[in-house]
C-alpha cells in the first residue's frame, strides 16, 4: 500500500494530506523532520564546551575589534596598560551595560521578556533567524516570536509603530530612519550587520549575450528597497560603466520573494537582489547570475540587526541579552561545517520557504551559476557582524550622491549616533594614551579605495550622480 494514501484501507481515515494528520504534504513533512534533526543537531553542538568558549571569544573579540579596528593599535594599547586594565576599560565603553552582559550568563533582570522580531525571508538575515529553532533566544530567558514580513516598507513602519521590539534591517535603513529620510525620524540603532557578501545581480537568460553592462541601456531593474545596499551597489556599478542608473535604465522596488515571478514575467530584465532568490532563479532555469556583488566589494555590508534607541534605553539587560543571543548564532553561522545544517533548518515554510538545495548552494558556495558552470566560493556569503562605521559612512556618501539626502552630510557623527561601534578615543585619552588618527578601516569598491576621513570629497568626485 502507498505511503501517500489509503483508498482502500478501512482502519484508517482517507486523508488527502500527511499520514501524520498535520495539514501539509509528505514532502514537507519530510523536510520538516530533516529540519527538525539538523536544529538539533546543531543545538548539540552549540552547547558543547567547545562551541561555548568558542562563542565567548567571538563576541569579545567582535567588541574588543569595534574599539580597536587597527590590529597595531589593540597589541600596543594592552601592553602598555596591562590585560586586566584593559578589560576594565574596554568594558566601560561597550556600547552596552557591560561585556559580561553578553559573555556571560550572569546579567541584570530582563526588562522585558516577550519580544517580537521581524525578518525579510532571505539569507542574510540567518543569525536572525536560526536563533529562534536552536534555542539561543530563550538560552538567554527571552520568548522570541520571529515573523516573516512581506517587504522593508512594512519592516519600518512595525519599528517605527513599536509593533517590533527589535529587526531585520537593510543595513542603510536605519540611518535614513535616524535621519528622516523617506520617513519621519525615529533615533534607531544597528547592533549588528548580519551578513557579508550573499547578493548579485541576476539577470534574464534571455540576456546571455548582453553581459556588458554598456549594452543595458532601457533594462528594468528590480532592488528590494530604495535604501538598501542593493540599490547603491547596482548604481555604483552601471555608474562605473558608463550608465546614468537614473535615466539608462529603470530601477523598481519589488519585494525579494517577488522577484523571481517578475523575472519569470518579463516584467523586469533583472535585479540586484538578496539570496536564495538569485540562486532560486537559476534553479528555476529562467535566469544567469551575472556577478556576485562580493566582486564589487569583497566583505561589503547588506543586512543587519538593530533596534530603536528607545528600546535600548528602556531594555538595556534585554538588549543585552538579545545581543549576545544573535552574536552567538553568528558564530555558529560563520563556520563553514555548520552551513549544510543550516540550509536545512531555515529552509521549512516558517522561515525561508525555499528548497534546501538552493539555500546549500549559496551557504556553501558551492553553486550553479545557469552559464553552465559550477563555481565554488566559500565566501559568497558571510555572516561577519562587525558594523563598522565607515561602512555607514560609504552609505551615506551615496544617498548623497544620489539624491536622497541634500546639502551637506555630518557623515561621521551620524555613523556614530546609529552603527554601535564604540569609538575608543575617549577612553585612550583618559589613560593618556596617545589616540590614533582615525580608526575607521578602509574599504574597495570595484578596485577604488574608500577612505572614511574624505567621505565629502568622495561623494563629489563622481562624474555620474546627483549630488548638488
Amino acid at each position: 500500500m502507498s505511503e501517500f494514501f489509503s483508498p482502500y484501507d478501512a482502519d484508517r481515515p482517507l486523508m488527502l494530506k500527511c499520514s501524520c494528520g498535520r495539514d501539509h504534504t509528505v514532502a514537507d513533512h519530510h523536510a520538516e523532520a530533516s529540519a527538525d534533526a539538523a536544529a538539533a543537531n546543531l543545538r548539540q553542538r552549540s552547547e558543547t564546551r567547545e562551541f561555548e568558549l568558542y562563542s565567548n571569544e567571538f563576541i569579545e573579540a567582535t567588541l574588543v575589534k569595534a574599539l580597536f579596528p587597527q590590529d597595531a593599535v589593540r597589541r600596543r594599547f594592552i601592553k602598555v596598560v596591562g590585560k586586566g586594565t584593559a578589560m576594565a576599560a574596554i568594558a566601560s565603553v561597550l556600547p552596552v551595560a557591560s561585556l559580561q552582559a553578553m559573555a556571560q550568563e550572569k546579567q541584570g533582570a530582563l526588562e522585558k521578556t516577550n519580544l517580537k522580531i521581524g525578518f525579510i525571508p532571505i539569507t542574510c538575515a540567518t543569525p536572525l533567524i536560526m536563533a529562534h529553532p536552536l534555542g539561543f533566544y530563550s538560552k538567554q530567558g527571552l520568548n522570541v516570536e520571529v515573523t516573516k514580513t512581506a517587504g522593508w516598507a512594512l519592516i519600518r513602519d512595525k519599528m517605527m509603530n513599536k509593533e517590533y521590539d527589535a529587526t531585520h534591517f537593510l543595513s542603510p535603513m536605519p540611518l535614513a530612519i535616524s535621519m528622516g529620510v523617506g520617513s519621519n525620524a525615529v533615533p534607531m540603532k544597528v547592533a549588528t550587520i548580519q551578513n557579508t557578501n550573499g547578493q548579485a545581480i541576476t539577470l534574464a537568460n534571455k540576456h546571455k549575450d548582453k553581459r556588458d553592462p554598456k549594452q543595458w541601456k532601457g533594462f528594468k531593474f528590480a532592488v528590494p528597497f530604495e535604501f538598501s545596499m542593493h540599490n547603491f551597489l547596482l548604481r555604483y556599478y552601471v555608474a562605473e560603466h558608463g550608465l546614468n542608473p537614473d535615466t539608462d535604465i529603470q530601477i523598481r522596488v519589488v519585494p525579494p520573494p517577488e522577484m523571481v515571478a517578475n523575472l519569470r514575467a518579463g516584467n523586469i530584465d533583472g535585479y540586484l537582489g538578496p539570496d536564495p532568490f538569485n540562486q532560486r532563479a537559476v534553479y528555476e532555469e529562467i535566469g544567469f547570475l551575472h556577478i556576485l556583488t562580493k566582486e564589487l566589494w569583497d566583505g561589503h555590508p547588506c543586512c543587519a540587526f538593530g533596534t530603536s534607541a528607545e528600546f535600548i534605553q528602556q531594555n538595556p539587560n534585554t538588549f543585552a541579552a538579545l545581543y549576545r543571543a544573535v552574536l552567538t548564532s553568528a558564530a555558529m553561522a560563520r563556520k563553514p561545517e555548520n552551513r549544510e545544517l543550516i540550509a536545512k533548518v531555515i529552509a521549512p515554510a516558517q522561515y525561508l520557504n525555499q528548497p534546501e538545495t538552493v539555500l546549500t548552494q549559496v551557504l556553501t558556495g558551492r553553486f550553479a551559476d545557469g552559464l553552465g558552470k559550477i563555481q565554488s566560493v566559500p565566501d559568497r556569503a558571510d555572516f561577519d557582524p562587525m558594523p563598522w562605521q565607515s561602512m555607514a559612512v560609504w552609505m551615506l556618501t551615496q544617498m548623497q550622491r544620489w539624491g536622497y539626502v541634500k546639502g551637506d552630510v555630518n557623515y561621521q557623527q551620524i555613523a556614530e549616533q546609529v552603527f554601535l561601534l564604540t569609538d575608543a578615543k575617549k577612553h585612550m585619552k583618559a589613560l593618556d594614551q596617545k589616540v590614533p588618527d582615525g580608526a575607521y578601516p578602509k574599504f574597495k569598491i570595484m578596485g577604488r579605495e574608500f577612505d572614511a576621513t574624505k567621505a565629502a570629497e568622495y561623494a563629489k568626485s563622481f562624474p555620474i550622480g546627483k549630488a548638488a
